[in-house]
This record gives structure tokens, C-alpha cells and sequence, in this order.
């Protein structure tokens, strides 16, 4: 069953047709993959669906209904959310307090955060349980801005998954990161998405990434969709290889 279905999306930068009359669908439960070279229009379509672009064409229906025209926050409440390829935190506010912020915001109390603190204690310990699933609860009490690059990335995606979509958009996860620290941020992500049945959709350069731990994977090229299928097929994938990968990926 396809939790999101989109119809002939369209967006135009001038004469760049950024996202060209683009079918795409993703189905309940799904980790899915979305690759493709810079410019091939990951980022805007992922912009369209959850709202930070108007689309010039086309339609985007989730969970059945029609959100082609439903502001940013509408769509967080039907439970679409998304993390950023350029981590945007709260530096000067804990890790808990992002988080927090985060809960608020899902409850539409943002702008009684800290007034309402002592009386919602049910959020901080909230707040703290996501922080445990990610692995960032003995840095709760630190401040955003003085992290590591990895823990920011993983808090980053805690502060998504803590508006509890259905849905979650992740952009480029582990860029910025050591080799090293690509499986483990991946393994956490993965664990929780699936452990509380989440969709995800991740754009990835990395195709280490790409083929280890995701369900499908959606190829992306000039604002079309070039392929699309699992692992395998794509490793198989002529057009694939050539224009994106370079030679078939072991």
C-alpha cells in the first residue's frame, strides 16, 4: 500500500525544470533510497512533498488525502517531517532542549517553552527517551554547539523523529563524517525507523550507504525518475550504472 503517491510534480527554476512531471511513490514501511548527481532534483522534490516548495504542476497525496496545498506545518501534523543536510540547531540550547522544542512544536506550545516547562513534565521525559533511542542521552545536558559532527547529525534526526511522523525525509544523513562513523549513525537511524515501523526516505551520495541499508532505491536524473527498484536491480541497472554509479556496484 503506498503510503505517499505523487502525480505528474513539477517545479521550474526559470527554464530548469528542476522536478519534471515526476511519479513517485512510496510504500508503507519502506526505507527507500533517493540518489542522483547534484542537480538532479532530490532535494526540490523532497521540498515539494513536505511543503518548503510550491509546486508549479501536479499533485502529492499521503495517507489518501491531497496535501498538494497544505502549508509546511499542516503537513507535519498529517505526519510529514524531514531532517537537513546542513544540521540546523539550536546551539546555545541543550540537547534535551532541542529535542523538547521539537515536542512542542508538535503540540503547538512553541511559544510557551520554557513557562510551560515545569507543568509539562511529561515532555522533558519524552525528550529524554528520544535522546535514548539515538544513543544521546548521557549528552543531554550539554549544549548543541559543542558536539561532534556525527552527534549532531544523529540529534538532528532525533529532533525530526520527535515530531512522530509517519513519513520522515532524512537529507544526506552522514555527510560531513568519517567513514567510520556512516555505519554507525545509519545503524541507529535504521534501528529506530524500523523498530516503530517509519518510512523513510534518505538522499544519499554515498553508495556504500545506499545498497546496505535501504529497501529500494530511486534514481534520479535531469528532474526524472530514472530507475527505480531494489538493490540488486539497481546494481543491474545499465542506465543506472552508467550515468550515475560509473560501473556496477559489489
Amino acid at each position: 500500500m503506498n503510503l505517499l503517491q505523487t502525480t505528474k510534480l513539477t517545479k521550474y527554476f526559470g527554464d530548469t525544470h528542476a522536478v519534471d512531471s515526476v511519479d513517485f511513490t512510496v510504500g508503507e514501511g519502506e526505507v527507500v533510497a533517493l540518489i542522483g548527481s547534484n542537480g538532479a532534483g532530490k532535494t526540490s522534490l523532497v521540498n515539494l512533498i513536505s511543503g518548503l516548495l510550491p509546486p508549479d504542476g501536479g499533485r502529492i497525496v499521503f495517507r489518501g488525502a491531497d496535501v498538494t496545498e497544505q502549508p509546511v506545518y499542516d503537513r507535519i501534523k498529517a505526519g510529514i517531517a524531514r531532517s537537513f543536510q546542513l544540521v540546523n540547531l539550536f546551539d546555545q540550547l541543550t540537547l534535551l532542549d532541542n529535542v523538547a522544542l521539537s515536542i512542542f512544536s508538535r503540540q503547538g506550545m512553541t511559544r510557551k517553552l520554557f513557562s510551560l516547562a515545569d507543568r509539562h513534565r511529561s515532555v522533558w521525559e519524552e525528550a529524554f527517551e528520544v535522546l535514548r533511542q539515538f544513543g544521546l542521552e548521557s549528552k543531554a545536558a550539554l549544549l548543541a554547539g559543542g558536539i561532534a559532527q556525527g552527534e549532531r547529525k544523529l540529534l538532528d534526526v532525533a529532533i525530526a523523529y520527535a515530531l512522530r511522523p509517519r513519513l520522515l525525509f532524512l537529507d544526506e544523513p552522514t555527510s560531513g563524517v568519517s567513514t567510520r562513523e556512516k555505519a554507525s549513525i545509519m545503524d541507529v537511524v535504521t534501528s529506530v525507523v524500523r523498530s516503530h515501523n517509519i518510512t523513510a526516505v534518505v538522499i544519499e551520495h554515498d553508495m556504500d550507504v545506499v545498497f546496505k541499508y535501504s529497501d529500494r532505491i530511486v534514481a534520479m536524473h535531469q528532474g526524472t525518475i530514472l530507475a527505480s527498484g531494489t538493490p540488486d536491480e539497481i546494481r543491474r541497472n545499465e542506465a543506472v550504472t552508467t550515468t550515475l554509479i560509473g560501473s556496477p556496484h559489489a
